[in-house]
């Protein structure tokens, strides 16, 4: 395992060592279409030397836009790269959501989960021979039977649940739902303490809600059992505690790297996040 302090512009490959319903084709976000996608795996190589899809899942309380930088560096070292749409409603629907573009996406994946977005890949990605490689960011690894919040849970640390705010709503079927977010005057200390002050106001003024039901809802399967994992840890998260994610990391056999970071990694520290997604890559697909 390796602890990083600080950010740097760009790791030096092997600096890391490490022991971690449906959409429609408009889910894709930021690097185009499922078929563009797969004209660019083709356009990288041909046959079994072709670079792997990274399919990227963000979390609650972000959107794709939350892999901006993430996406800018795969997409320069040449990886096809597709920003799903997490409809945040719920492990087993939105993994079937992700599924489809999972279908649609030929040749091999490495699928890359943030915050809750480790749930929906731990899901989507059972007994599915093209996954190669799981990489889970600031991310939950449940197992079968656990739920997002009571991992949470686990271990103290987190403050989410004073930073919220619950919106309730009738549902259609005359049910009522609760949405959460994070309140705006809280987002930056609460999601992203390191990043820009800017940057943070509008992640949250676009952050996307996630169902109540979503945190409350028990996984099903976990991909992780038997898929190769990585794992990139965050210190300084206060949504999902560290002690949280290195249990989780440790019960999974990832291939772990901590860093000092808030959850929002992928924003902050995203050559890391990059660094990590094709060393997972190229460990697993030749």
């Amino acid at each position: 395992m390796v602890s990083i302090k600080g950010g740097r512009k760009r790791l030096v490959t092997g600096v890391v060592s490490t022991v971690t319903a449906g959409l429609a084709l408009g889910a894709f976000a930021l690097s185009g279409t499922a078929s563009s996608a797969t004209k660019t795996a083709e356009a990288t190589g041909a046959g079994r030397h072709a670079k792997p899809t990274i399919v990227l899942e963000h979390g609650a309380f972000a959107d794709g836009s939350s892999w901006n930088d993430v996406i800018a560096d795969l997409r320069a070292d040449g990886y096809p790269v597709v920003a799903a749409a997490n409809p945040l409603r719920g492990p087993a629907s939105d993994a079937a959501a992700l599924r489809t573009v999972l279908d649609h996406v030929k040749g091999p994946k490495i699928l890359v989960g943030h915050s809750y977005g480790g749930n929906v890949i731990s899901e989507a990605a059972t007994n599915d021979p093209q996954v190669k490689a799981l990489v889970y960011v600031a991310a939950f690894l449940p197992a079968p039977g656990e739920t997002a919040l009571g991992l949470t849970n686990k271990y103290p640390g987190s403050t989410l649940p004073d930073a919220l705010d619950p919106v309730t709503y009738q549902q259609a079927d005359g049910t009522t739902a609760t949405d959460l977010y994070i309140q705006q005057d809280k987002f930056r200390h609460q999601f992203a303490a390191d990043v820009p002050a800017a940057q943070a106001a509008l992640m949250a003024a676009e952050q996307r809600p996630i169902a109540q039901a979503a945190l409350e809802e028990k996984a099903t399967s976990a991909a992780w059992k038997t898929i190769p994992s990585w794992d990139i840890v965050t210190t300084q998260d206060l949504n999902i505690p560290a002690a949280v994610q290195r249990f989780m990391a440790k019960r999974a056999h990832a291939h772990t790297t901590e860093i000092a970071a808030s959850h929002s990694v992928a924003v902050s520290h995203p050559h890391l996040v990059a660094d990590i997604i094709e060393r997972a890559a190229r460990a697993t697909v030749r």
